[in-house]
């Protein structure tokens, strides 16, 4: 950040440079010298515009000629937009539902594929064309690609991304690694992720495209 750099080259130029008043001194002895007297530094102030805005049948909202997504359960609703210098946060009823990079080039769709990930529990067959699901990490498209050649496929990817809501990300890439190395995506065993210790274990998610 130019803020940073700015900072470390300050505090490097004023290891030479004399105080104007003080010429015996240098600028950064006279700031050791303050500092145990200086007052401490409040929380930095929370600066942003914010506006309403409508949230589209598609969960996503316009914001300077580009769309961003929120989760699909906001559909149709007014929400709070929060724009910051280099990012957008969506919020609905006092609570934080999304954030993204901001975009400063015009029509481009910035999605979160995990907005949408509840839209699959009634329509599996959404994966197939959905744009959003093509920024999921490359493991689960890999998973997606064998699944897909297999009738019922869908409804099992489907339900492996609904693990990610109760489960975690990290947890359900770890498992998906696991049984593509294993050739699990194609025969009737289960996916499951660790427990935590105390925990009891997880809904396992049967990969199998039998079914």
């Amino acid at each position: 950040m130019l803020n940073d750099w700015l900072a470390s080259e300050c505090l490097a130029a004023w290891v030479d440079m004399r105080h104007p008043e003080c010429p015996d001194l240098t600028l950064l002895s006279v700031l050791e010298d303050e500092q145990p007297h200086l007052m401490p530094n409040p929380q930095p102030f929370d600066g942003y515009i914010e506006q309403p805005v409508r949230v589209s049948a598609t969960a996503l909202i316009h914001y300077q000629r580009s769309r961003y997504s929120v989760p699909a359960e906001l559909a149709h609703q007014v929400i709070s937009l929060r724009v910051y210098p280099w990012e957008l946060v969506l919020v609905a009823e006092g609570e934080e539902v999304a954030r993204h990079r901001r975009s400063f080039e015009r029509y481009q769709t910035v999605y979160d594929w995990q907005h949408y990930v509840g839209v699959l529990q009634r329509k599996p067959g959404a994966l197939r064309n959905g744009a959003p699901f093509s920024e999921m990490p490359e493991r689960l498209k890999t998973l997606q690609r064998h699944l897909l050649r297999h009738e019922g496929g869908d409804r099992v990817m489907a339900q492996v991304l609904a693990a990610v809501v109760s489960e975690g990300l990290e947890p359900v890439l770890v498992a998906v690694e696991l049984a593509l190395e294993s050739g699990n995506s194609r025969r009737r065993k289960p996916i499951t992720t660790q427990p935590d210790e105390g925990e009891s274990a997880p809904e396992k998610t049967d990969l199998s495209t039998d079914a």
